[in-house]
């Protein structure tokens, strides 16, 4: 599926560009404005990386953590390490395990995508934060040849960005 996504300054502006699009007969079930009085980013499908991100991270996190403490426990008891001394032969097994743990939570902050949590990622971040700033989103979904059609004819309009995105 081929989108494009158009960022225009007012409501305005965004209902002149879907009246534009109406009358070059661009179908309107294949437009949709999203901003204030119209579509959320959320009803839209426009989803929140971040969403997904927790979601992953806290499954990961429910194997790699006991998977990490199993794992730091057998290490030290294979090993016989004693690098801890004042904590005794199980003292030392048991910080093994925590540390095993520890490392397995990291693991599922790395691998589950914690990573673009913490610094951010993905298109959907940029057009939340312009809904948010008050700014509409006309978007258009269809063949390569109507999302051609729909820029030239959003190009009219000056849209402080136009992307377009195929799935």
């Amino acid at each position: 599926m081929n989108y494009l996504i158009a960022v225009l300054s007012d409501r305005i502006q965004a209902e002149a560009a879907y009246v534009a699009l109406e009358k070059e007969e661009v179908p309107t079930d294949r437009v949709s404005i999203l901003g204030k009085g119209y579509k959320s980013a959320d009803e839209f499908g426009l989803i929140d990386p971040n969403e997904p991100a927790r979601k992953q991270v806290k499954l990961m996190a429910s194997w790699l953590i006991p998977f990490g403490f199993v794992a730091g426990y057998t290490f030290s008891l294979i090993t016989g390490l004693d690098t801890f001394a004042w904590a005794g032969e199980i003292g030392n097994h048991a910080i093994g395990g925590v540390l095993g743990a520890i490392s397995g939570g990291l693991g599922s902050l790395l691998v589950g995508g914690g990573v673009g949590l913490i610094i951010g990622g993905g298109d959907a971040v940029p057009y939340r934060n312009r809904l948010n700033a008050g700014k509409y989103l006309v978007v258009v979904q269809g063949s390569e040849t109507l999302i051609r059609k729909s820029t030239s004819i959003l190009r009219k309009f000056n849209p402080e960005n136009i992307q377009g995105y195929t799935i």
